[in-house]
């Protein structure tokens, strides 16, 4: 059987070394057995303009989500406490494509113990911090099959969720 194909999902594609650390991504898949799929696995004409480009983007890296068999997803706080979100947008496709997600961020410590709020649970804004106990919103927490503290741990731990769902032997 070959080997599970991983959609690696994250804002790391906006780092100064992204190329390097896809690499580092794809390697770590590899090394428990599953290969990597990065954004910028794919190609990108050159001198198309902006909008042209972005719409490639989104049209490639939607194949790659198709293909995949599971998703591996970066929400960590982006730009902010919330996770990026292109990334939400992959792991609600994902999702609605009955791929499995697997999540890593940090810390995992419930929402209410991230976000500043008062006694009665409303941040700086008057916006209720919901309370359910997760580390996210509970339309991401509630999606994925699991979550880890890093990506480490989460590509180990999603190969042998693909291992006991018989996704690869």
């Amino acid at each position: 059987m070959p080997a599970p194909l991983i959609y690696l999902a994250g804002f790391d594609v906006f780092r100064r070394n992204p190329i390097e650390h896809g690499r580092y991504l794809k390697d770590l898949c590899a090394a428990h057995g599953m290969q990597g799929l990065y954004p910028f696995d794919n190609q990108v004409e050159p001198g198309l303009a902006p909008q042209q480009t972005a719409q490639l983007i989104y049209q490639q890296n939607i194949g790659m989500l198709q293909r995949c068999t599971a998703v591996l997803a970066n929400l960590n706080a982006f730009r902010g406490l919330e996770p990026d979100s292109g990334t939400v947008f992959e792991i609600g496709m994902a999702v609605a494509l009955g791929k499995p997600v697997w999540a890593y961020c940090k810390p995992l410590v419930p929402l209410r113990e991230q976000v500043a709020h008062d006694q009665q649970g409303y941040d700086p804004q008057d916006l209720l911090v919901e309370d359910f106990g997760l580390p996210r919103n509970l339309m991401l927490a509630c999606s994925w099959v699991g979550v880890s503290t890093s990506v480490e741990l989460g590509a180990e731990a999603l190969a042998r969720y693909l291992s006991r769902t018989g996704s690869f032997s």
